[in-house]
Parts: structure tokens; sequence; C-alpha cells
């Protein structure tokens, strides 16, 4: 039996951060009901699609859910809503406050119906400020919140970064927030409200970079592959292709330099300590590229894992997705869609020896179970769940 088994979720957020929470929470057992408008979450038309004519993005992050379409548009369907927060335990959305409000769903409303919810809200830039009701995505607030500034090369233009870490990593905590509410809910017996944003996930992210600055002074500088504090620490063009390799420490260094076959140079008064290496940067970074040119990936690799050198080949997803070691620690996995077909996904960032798991069903169809849901969350007859669609609650 998963640890959270008897908990209860209503999901009414959208895209990528509140979703992947959601589907973590299903992964451990929680069962997850995602609330959609007919026109369904908008991830759901973002491509590449796969064979069943999912999106990808989509797929990423609804498994183990439950899909039931409402139209809060109208009564019936925000009717309908409060009365699964009523017999929920936690209910995740990402609506600005008034449209939460308009919707009924208001903390304080929610909190009065239900003393025991733990209600989960994401924004963008932070319940409280200037910015409270600004709109948040990915892109913008790592440009917002300084991860663009350390992202690339000095003198060249803004990168961002290829995967939605933002995003990803704001689900993760929020998640982290979710099991600590309901770890003092025993204890309590009261719900409580669990506030993320995209806006503090990045800052935090940010970690030495931020204390460098507010302690020392110093701003972080694109570095490329490289670091800022550690050198040689970074990607290195060999005969065939990149690897990336580093020495954090003076013993490593030496080891670095057996490996490229070149001993003498771990001497050199001019790069003995890191801070001389730092310093030094613009005359050593140099003199190691041209060596490691001279001999393709797999040489060098093979010399700085024999030495317990810090090295990495540099993969893209199909190398990462099919590497044992990925596969070995369960981080590919299959969840069976509703035709029965098993689908690859990801697996979870952190296991548990007990209770744990993936969901064992893929992302579900915009609506697939909402009379189901009707029936057993709320435990409404057939009757009156035609009497609602006839008003237009659902689809």
């Amino acid at each position: 039996m998963k640890v959270l088994h008897d908990i209860r979720v209503v999901d009414l957020s959208r895209v990528l951060a509140g979703p992947y929470c959601a589907q973590l929470l299903a992964d451990f057992g929680a069962d997850v009901i995602k609330v959609e408008g007919p026109e369904g979450d908008e991830n759901r038309g973002w491509p590449p699609h796969g064979p069943d004519g999912q999106s990808a993005n989509f797929a990423s992050v609804n498994r183990g859910k439950r899909s039931l379409v409402l139209d809060l548009k109208t009564e019936a369907a925000r009717d309908v809503l409060l009365r699964l927060a009523r017999n929920a335990d936690v209910l995740i959305h990402s609506f600005l406050p008034d449209t939460a409000a308009r919707l009924g769903i208001s903390i304080e409303r929610l909190r009065a119906e239900n003393p025991r919810l733990v209600v989960a809200t994401i924004s963008g830039y932070g319940a409280g400020g200037p910015l409270a009701d600004k709109r948040g995505y990915d892109l913008m607030v790592q440009a917002f919140a300084g991860a663009m500034s350390t992202t690339g090369v000095t003198g060249g233009p803004p990168i961002r970064c290829g995967v939605s870490f933002i995003d990803m990593s704001t689900g993760i905590s929020l998640y982290a927030g979710i099991v600590t509410a309901l770890l003092a809910r025993v204890t309590t017996g009261q719900g409580t409200w669990v506030r993320g944003s995209l806006l503090e996930t990045a800052v935090s992210l940010l970690g030495y970079h931020a204390v460098a600055w507010m302690q020392s002074g110093v701003l972080p500088e694109p570095q490329g592959s490289g670091s800022g504090h550690l050198v040689p620490y970074q990607a290195f063009c060999c005969q065939d292709g990149y690897m990336l390799a580093g020495a954090p420490n003076d013993g490593a260094w030496t080891r670095f330099c057996d490996a490229l076959e070149w001993p003498e140079l771990a001497t050199d008064r001019r790069f003995l300590g890191n801070v001389a290496r730092v310093e030094m940067r613009d005359v050593l970074i140099p003199l190691l590229e041209d060596r490691f040119s001279r001999r393709p990936v797999a040489y060098w690799l093979e010399r700085f894992e024999a030495r317990s050198v810090a090295c990495s080949p540099l993969h893209t997803v199909d190398q990462v997705m099919t590497h044992p070691q990925v596969v070995a620690n369960a981080m590919r996995v299959t969840a069976r869609d509703a035709d029965g077909v098993d689908r690859d996904l990801v697996g979870t960032p952190f296991k548990l020896a007990d209770g744990g798991g993936v969901a064992a069903t893929a992302a579900p169809k915009l609506g697939a179970d909402s009379v189901g849901v009707l029936a057993d969350r709320l435990g409404l007859s057939g009757e009156e769940i035609e009497r609602l669609r006839a008003d237009g609650a659902f689809g």
C-alpha cells in the first residue's frame, strides 16, 4: 500500500509546475482528480505528440490522475467544485486571488468549508508584493530572477536553460510543502495554506550566487560550460566531440594532469592552488583545450575514469534515457494508457524503500473519468449526473 493511499486531491493547476506536483502525489498513492475546462489544459495541444495523439508535455506531468471536465462558467459546475473541495485533503490551483474568489474557492471560503483542507497555490511572482497579480512563465522568471544572467558566455546574448527547471522545481517544492502540511495536520487536525511561486523557487536556486553577492558584493558572470569559482571545471572539445572534466581540489588537479599525460603541468607554479588557477583561467584553459583536442573522447574518458577524476561525456536525451545507469535507477518507467498500451515515462526524482512507486496509469484523456468521479467522490446518482450535464456543468 502506498503511503498517500488515503489522500484525496483536487488538481486545478495547468501546464507544468502544479501538474507535476500532483503527479508526484499520485505516484505515491493519492487519488488525484484533474479538473479541466471543456477546452482542456492548454498543454494538451503543445507538440510534439505521441503515437496516441497526446502531447508529450501533458503526458509528462499528468499520469495517475482521473480527468473531470467542469465548465466553471456555470453555477452548477462551481457548486460541484466546492463539493469536491469539502471532502478533499488537498486542493491545488494557480488562479489569481480574484479569479479564485469568483469561482467560489477563495482561501477563506475553502478553509471555512473544510478546515482540514490543505490548499496549495502556485503563482508567478509570490503571494505578496507589487507583482503578486502578474502571471509568471518559466522563461520570464529565468530572466527576472537572475538565472539567465549566469547562463551563456560573457558578452554573448541571453541564453535560456534548455529544460524548464523552474517549473519542474516549483512542482517538487510544492510537493514538499503539501506533504509537510499533511504531516502537521496529524498533530493539529487543521489544514493550512501552502504557497509556492516560480520566483521564490528560482531565487532559492540561486543559492551561493545570491549569498556571494549579499555577503561579498560578488556578481556571477556567465562562464559557458564552466564555473566562476573552480578551474578547470568545464567542457573540452576533443577530436570527435565534447567531454566534461574538472578538478575541484589540488589532489584532483594532480590526477587531472596525469590523465592528460602532462604531469609537469601539475607543478607549474602559475597554477598551484585553485585560486591561482581561477586567476590564470585565460592562460590555463587554452593550454588544456589544445591538449584535449589531440585525442577522441573515449580515450580521455578512460584515462580520467581510471584516475577518479570528475568527468562525463556530453549526452543527448536519447543517450540518457537508454543509459543503463538511468534504467537501473528506475528513471525510465511505463504506465498504461486507456487503450491498454504501456507508455514510456520519466520516473520519480526520489524513491521510498516501502510505500512508493509510480502510478500505473498514463495521463487521462480529457473528461474520461467525469461520470466516475462524480459518482464515487460525491455519491451522485445517474439521474443527478445527467441533470448536471443538462445544466452544462461538465462534458
